[in-house]
């Protein structure tokens, strides 16, 4: 009956704005409630993986290590494994890439339950500890929320794909509160056609799905960089260098993920494959808890100082608080990261890789500053090269440098840096182009 209703509506609404309404003022209006939708989902994402996360670590001790994360990220990635095949019947792994594949084939209608099912497998890999983010997730659902509103408008072919655009770029915005980010995202990665109308479109729809997102989490920022600093010339040529180091760590990162995840593709039994990768992240969380989850909090410890973030609730906690032991730790998570992530996307796990990549950018221009400083006795910014090394590994690892560098600047409000955030990220692309001018999404299975 509520289908029913809902569509005898939609009749009306068409017959109306036949009469009064242009196409391209319509297809607006549908963007702009593409983008409420779409925040309100991301918003919907952010809590459940909150929400999961909190019940399952809240009484974990903050120093000294436990034991039960050894269990955790093996459930998760085998709950998600069962929802797929027994629950959903489909694989929804590796979002954006089938994203990228609905563009290239022209695919005009978007099964329906992706406008639900990414957000609840990614829910149980990420609240469960998966080394990942809910990007992938919420731009598939996003894409799919723009296209069953354009088809139950009637939009034609053209229109339709303009919508899934739309779609997927509004949750990129709402995840990341970063509305420019979400459009760059469609352009950059997807591909989309560029033309007045459907830039207007995703614009209107990147916007409204930031705005409403940020809205319902109480007018905040994911990670509030407090400790920026201006921006100083002395340094340029230690931002150089970290541009080529996270180039050439971009490199290592997506061959590292290329590499696993042809080996997790690898092992046919379901079961098996979910178990092996469960375990793989399992034993990298012990050892490693900062990589618990999306990583965003960890990385607003680091950019405002906090590191003995990186240690808490880990074995390491009592031994060491500063210098060469900590950076042991730092270089081992900024090594392992592509593994956990991974076993996260690749093992039957449902998440994304913007957020890993930032997290690793994060860990590699703190690493980078603070080796710097203790082997040459000068002072570099260790808060502001970890902020940059975000966006440089982004860059590399996605091939995106425009959408890495606002999203890395839009969600933390560091605008101040953006001159030195846009020539690590221009570096670091360069670098990677270089060497491997393909997609990354290629290289995964």
């Amino acid at each position: 009956m509520l289908i029913n209703a809902i569509t005898k509506t939609a009749v009306r609404i068409m017959k109306w704005r036949r009469a009064h309404l242009s196409d391209q003022a319509f297809l607006f209006i549908l963007a702009v409630i593409t983008g409420v939708s779409c925040g309100i989902a991301a918003a919907l994402l952010k809590s459940m993986i909150a929400c999961i996360s909190r019940a399952l670590t809240s009484w974990m001790h903050s120093t000294s290590a436990n034991y039960i994360l050894l269990a955790i990220p093996v459930a998760g990635i085998v709950l998600t494994g069962i929802y797929q095949r027994y629950v959903l019947r489909h694989n929804i792994e590796h979002g954006v890439r089938r994203i990228q594949d609905y563009i290239l084939q022209n695919t005009y209608r978007l099964p329906g339950y992706l406008t639900y099912a990414p957000m609840i497998a990614s829910s149980l890999t990420l609240g469960f500890g998966g080394s990942a983010g809910s990007e992938g997730p919420i731009a598939t659902s996003g894409a799919a929320i723009g296209n069953s509103i354009g088809r139950l408008f009637r939009l034609d072919n053209r229109m339709l794909m303009i919508m899934i655009g739309c779609g997927a770029g509004a949750g990129i915005a709402g995840i990341f509160k970063a509305p420019a980010g979400g459009v760059l995202f469609t352009l950059e990665v997807l591909k989309l056609e560029l033309t007045t109308v459907s830039v207007i479109a995703l614009f209107l729809a990147c916007i409204t799905a930031a705005m409403t997102a940020y809205i319902l989490s109480g007018c905040t920022v994911d990670m509030s960089f407090l400790q920026m600093e201006q921006f100083d010339a002395s340094v340029i040529p230690w931002i150089i260098l970290l541009g080529a180091v996270t180039g050439a760590y971009s490199l290592y990162y997506s061959d590292i993920m290329g590499l696993m995840s042809r080996l997790y593709d690898r092992i046919r039994n379901p079961w098996l494959k979910n178990t092996v990768s469960g375990m793989v992240l399992a034993a990298l969380l012990f050892v490693f808890p900062a990589m618990y989850g999306e990583g965003y909090t960890m990385m607003g410890h680091l950019l405002n100082g906090d590191i003995q973030a990186i240690t808490s609730y880990s074995l390491f906690h009592s031994d060491t608080s500063a210098g060469w032991p900590l950076m042991l730790i730092v270089a081992g998570i900024v090594l392992t990261k592509a593994f956990a992530t991974s076993a996260s996307n690749c093992g039957g796990g449902v998440a994304g890789d913007f957020a890993p990549a930032l997290f690793a950018g994060c860990m590699t221009g703190y690493l980078f500053a603070s080796t710097m400083n203790m082997l040459f006795g000068i002072d570099l910014p260790v808060s502001g090269f970890a902020f940059m090394g975000m966006a440089g590994v982004m860059s590399g690892v996605v091939r995106a440098p425009l959408m890495a560098l606002f999203l890395t600047a839009e969600m933390t409000n560091g605008f101040i840096l953006f001159l030195p955030l846009m020539a690590v990220s221009a570096i670091s692309f360069g670098i990677v182009r270089i060497f491997r001018p393909e997609s990354y999404y290629k290289g995964l299975k």
